[in-house]
């Protein structure tokens, strides 16, 4: 249709603005159920490379998807019933000690023990300076803060779950979806597509199972070492446990996790363990984050994600700026997934010209 009249034209144009804007709404709307659903399908492609590794070691696809799935449940019934109970007692029991130091300091003992180990420093300004800190605090506003914590571990959680749920019904269906998609690509192009989506797919899924291999080698060895070989050596470590799940947590996350999670550990041991207990751990995580960078990480990503460490560190740093975590672990299969269609589709293209 062509429009020759400006007012007509303007209005036009004005409406597709007007479109555009409710469509950016719409989707700004759903950006947490977009977040849980991109989620719960990077996972769902993490999971189904070992539906492959059955299917292809003779088990019908309905039992190895079955497989999977009850491996899954139990994995997460798992950490649920054994590992979350003994982290919430240590967590109660962390912050009692918490209330201790607390105690401590505002009944004088602490100022008293500085004064002995640190003579040349003035306690009595630094004692002054502190107790007028926390009287100034608002009480109101830390409740407030509090509740909007809770909150938000709340929402947390029920987004955990509705991801969980998700995963597990993008791994049952998953290969109804790419025959489903494949089927909106014109004839003649579809082998080609069918063969970069399923390299696309198989890299995503190898990312993710790397990606899981590295937070559990880092829990369990974190583990293994804090609860079980630094005692042997007289350095005691308290909540082993929680400190384990921190290392597995902040594994999972590209490039600064485990640095961070190993800082965090750190802190946390020479706050309840003092010397010479954070001494130890934290030459240990250091040698572990040197192995980690050097051997463990690249022989376990090198046959999952084929791509140039500057582009690792630029997709990593894009992602978290955009979508935080979850853009930080998504970013790297997806740089992944574009140099794969730049040298199968782009530069053969360019060659033909």
């Amino acid at each position: 249709m062509k429009i020759q009249n400006a007012f007509r034209l303007g209005l036009f144009g004005g409406l597709g603005v007007i479109v555009a804007l409710a469509i950016g709404a719409a989707v700004g709307s759903l950006a947490t159920v977009l977040t849980y659903v991109g989620a719960a399908l990077f996972l769902a492609l993490g999971l189904d490379p070992l539906v492959s590794f059955l299917a292809k070691h003779g088990w019908p696809r309905w039992l190895a998807i079955l497989t999977v799935l009850l491996g899954l449940l139990g994995a997460f019934a798992g950490l649920i019933f054994a590992i979350i109970p003994v982290v919430i007692d240590q967590v109660s029991t962390g912050i009692k000690a918490m209330q201790g130091v607390v105690t401590s300091i505002t009944q004088g003992q602490f100022w008293t023990d500085v004064h002995h180990n640190f003579p040349w420093l003035d306690v009595t300004a630094v004692q002054t300076q502190f107790n007028d800190f926390v009287g100034s605090l608002d009480v109101a506003k830390i409740g407030g803060g509090l509740i909007t914590t809770g909150i938000g571990i709340a929402t947390g959680v029920a987004g955990a779950i509705v991801v969980f749920i998700l995963t597990l019904y993008f791994v049952a269906s998953l290969g109804s979806i790419k025959r489903g998609l494949y089927q909106l690509v014109p004839a003649s192009k579809r082998p080609g597509f069918i063969d970069i989506a399923e390299q696309i797919s198989e890299a995503v899924g190898k990312y993710v199972m790397g990606q899981g291999a590295l937070g559990l080698v880092n829990g369990i060895l974190s583990f293994l070492f804090l609860q079980l070989i630094f005692p042997l050596f007289g350095a005691q470590v308290h909540y082993a446990a929680l400190l384990a799940v921190i290392a597995l947590i902040g594994s999972l996350i590209p490039l600064v996790g485990t640095i961070t999670a190993s800082t965090i550990i750190t802190l946390l041991v020479w706050a309840f363990d003092g010397s010479p207990s954070v001494l130890v751990v934290g030459i240990y995580y250091i040698v572990y984050m040197g192995v980690e960078a050097y051997l463990i990480s690249p022989r376990i990503m090198r046959t999952a994600v084929s791509v140039p460490g500057v582009v690792v560190v630029i997709a990593a740093l894009a992602g978290g700026t955009l979508l935080g975590v979850l853009g930080a672990l998504v970013a790297i299969p997806v740089a992944a997934s574009i140099l794969l269609i730049i040298k199968q589709v782009v530069i053969p293209r360019q060659n033909a010209l």
